[in-house]
């Protein structure tokens, strides 16, 4: 019996392309004794019955919730293609023996040159100047919107794993003081990164310069609210390129319009798709992409080639690489799993 992989079907385009082509599954397409299949519907949550004669699950975006692995016994590994995981129940995955992958290592990079390319376009007013030139109003773009220089301003950085720590090395050569705020960096690894690590107040009240790349969990939903907001420089500058949740949109807007500070760039919404008559669309100060301007060629290679990699690592019987929920390790249901795959794979 082969290791049958479900495909969520919302990488397929209505003419049955996938939507990262050129980019496509060739790894799975060729393995030995693995078959992969979309899934029979495409839903915005799963349920069991489509997951239930699957063994791997390549996973864009529906959820996957308690509900969804309701006497789901078969399913080993679910791959992210990417690296967000606050639509998977990971508790509910662990479990029931499954295995949750990311892929880090394709999106530090794409992920970090866009919140890059949101600060340039915010400190250029690039967006601002573009507009006014395609109404023909040559000087108003050229005298009357000052942009912002970057040289040995603060750049503070919430959140410090590949696409925090990729975004400071991207902006080094603007030597930029950088603070940074989270749990997980000894002093040793500030001093060897060229960061201070400080708390999250602080770094909003000292930074010119603010970028979002923390993960979404049940404690950073909202972290910047009202009273956050009001702590940062008028002229600051705020970039989020995490998970809309993270910023509550409502004190943003607000943030916004009373000048609290100076402009946003943002990737993500707290509501996506965004409603197109949200305030945030008509102010000239923020610059904004649907949740898509670090998807390039380069990320999703990357992403669905290591998140094939892991389906064909547990289809060999072996551990993969980049496990977010790692106590399914030690579970019994899942070590079974890999054993009858290892023994598969050797027949």
């Amino acid at each position: 019996m082969p290791f049958l992989v479900g495909v969520t079907r919302d990488i397929r385009r209505s003419d049955g392309s996938l939507v990262f082509a050129p980019v496509d599954l060739a790894p799975l397409e060729y393995a030995d004794s693995v078959k992969w299949e979309f899934l029979a519907d495409d839903r915005r949550e799963l349920t069991p019955e489509l997951l239930r004669g699957i063994d791997g699950l390549f996973h864009f975006s529906p959820a996957v919730t308690r509900a969804s692995l309701e006497s789901v016994e078969r399913l080993a590994i679910l791959a992210r293609n990417g690296v967000g995981v606050d639509m998977v129940d990971l508790d509910a995955c662990t479990a029931r023996g499954i295995a949750v992958t990311i892929t880090p290592d394709g999106i530090g990079r794409p992920m970090a040159s866009a919140a890059v390319a949101l600060i340039l376009a915010l400190a250029h007013r690039l967006v601002e100047r573009d507009r006014e030139l395609h109404r023909g109003d040559w000087n108003a773009g050229r005298f009357e919107l000052m942009g912002v220089g970057l040289t040995g301003r603060t750049l503070g950085v919430i959140g410090f794993g590949r696409i925090g720590r990729e975004v400071v090395h991207l902006l080094a050569p603007w030597e930029m003081r950088v603070l940074v705020a989270t749990p997980r960096l000894s002093p040793e690894e500030a001093t060897a990164q060229g960061v201070e690590q400080t708390g999250l107040d602080r770094l909003l009240a000292e930074a010119d310069v603010v970028v979002v790349a923390c993960a979404l969990r049940p404690d950073t939903r909202h972290l910047l609210d009202a009273r956050r907001f009001a702590l940062m420089k008028p002229t600051a500058l705020l970039v989020n390129v995490a998970r809309g949740a993270v910023v509550d949109q409502t004190a943003l807007v607000e943030a916004l319009e009373r000048g609290r500070i100076a402009g946003a760039g943002l990737d993500v919404f707290e509501s996506e798709p965004i409603d197109p008559d949200d305030p945030l669309l008509g102010m000239p100060n923020v610059v904004a992409a649907p949740h898509a301007l670090g998807y390039t060629e380069e990320l999703f290679r990357c992403c669905a080639n290591a998140a094939c990699e892991a389906i064909l690592t547990v289809a060999r019987g072996g551990v993969p690489l980049n496990v977010v929920n790692p106590a399914v390790l030690e579970s019994n249901a899942f070590r079974e799993k890999l054993r009858r795959f290892g023994s598969r794979a050797f027949q």
